[in-house]
């Protein structure tokens, strides 16, 4: 629990560390913090002796090529999310991650043709509807937002298939986008534009230091998730668009008329509806697999 928890904290209080590593812009941050989280993987698995299951992963071309798909997707997160946050709209990535659990259950029944509970549907139709309230309310579709939940969606759905330990999937991910990364800082050092060592030590160091911040909770996540159920997973993962959202209103004091407020209120109760189903489906199946334990002891 304490290593899901502070996995869900610690992604909680990114909006409060982006803006520091400012006059860099997003793709500056996101290109260094592909570079320094490589650096950052590779001392851990130079530590832990990790690098045979690497070199396991990237002699698996299928493994390989999903990796590749999932690092273009947590790079068009990435990219959104620092964008979103250092333009003033840490509500709307907070929405995000809101409607990640909805999109996540969609793609469920468009991709592995999954059946709904009609309490399921309910959800995904009162968070279709917020969507409708919140477009309505911005002028515009919610294209942050949704780009977010979309892309991470996404990048789960893949990561969940593969079943690659965290070290080693991290590790392939920096490296297919390291290059890339690498070649946009060059280009900005030649024009002339580049942030990182031309605004102090201080600077230089929280822009090194995205590669910290990046891996560790995604460490963290990875060792809650093989001890928990699933089900608390999913229900602590809320702790991170709650926490967003908090400093959005709270601390970079931006605007929550009411029209968004209902918005938010129509997604925070389809995730209600979600979450209760949710527990409602573990508790009837728990007799079931308590008695298949009982009569396979017995035999």
């Amino acid at each position: 629990m304490a290593y899901g928890i502070s996995a869900y904290f610690c992604w909680g209080l990114f909006p409060l560390y982006w803006p520091l590593l400012e006059p860099a812009g997003a793709l500056e941050i996101l290109a260094h913090r592909m570079v320094w989280s490589l650096v950052f993987v590779a001392l851990l698995l130079t530590v832990t002796r990790g690098w045979a299951g690497f070199r396991a992963v990237i002699a698996d071309r299928a493994k390989l090529l999903r990796l590749a798909v999932a690092a273009v997707l947590i790079t068009v997160n990435w990219g959104v999310y620092i964008w979103g946050v250092n333009h003033g709209h840490v509500i709307e990535t907070s929405l995000g991650y809101f409607i990640n659990p909805l999109l996540t259950i969609l793609l469920g029944v468009f991709v592995l043709s999954e059946r709904l509970s009609r309490w399921q549907w309910a959800a995904v139709g009162i968070a279709s509807l917020a969507i409708v309230v919140l477009s309505i309310d911005y002028g515009r579709l919610p294209w942050i937002a949704l780009v977010l939940a979309a892309s991470f969606g996404g990048y789960g759905f893949i990561k969940k298939q593969i079943g690659v330990g965290a070290r080693e999937s991290l590790a392939v991910e920096t490296t297919v986008l390291s290059l890339p990364a690498l070649l946009v800082l060059v280009v900005l050092g030649f024009q002339k534009t580049l942030v990182f060592g031309h605004h102090g030590w201080g600077n230089a160091l929280l822009l090194a230091g995205t590669g910290v911040v990046t891996a560790i909770p995604l460490l963290l996540f990875a060792a809650g998730s093989r001890r928990l159920p699933l089900t608390t997973m999913g229900l602590l993962q809320y702790l991170t668009p709650v926490m967003q959202f908090a400093v959005g209103v709270g601390i970079r004091h931006e605007s929550l008329p009411l029209a968004r407020l209902i918005g938010f209120g129509l997604v925070w109760l389809a995730l209600v509806v979600l979450s209760v189903d949710a527990l409602r489906q573990r508790a009837a199946a728990r007799p079931e697999g308590m008695a298949a334990v009982d009569g396979a002891s017995i035999t």
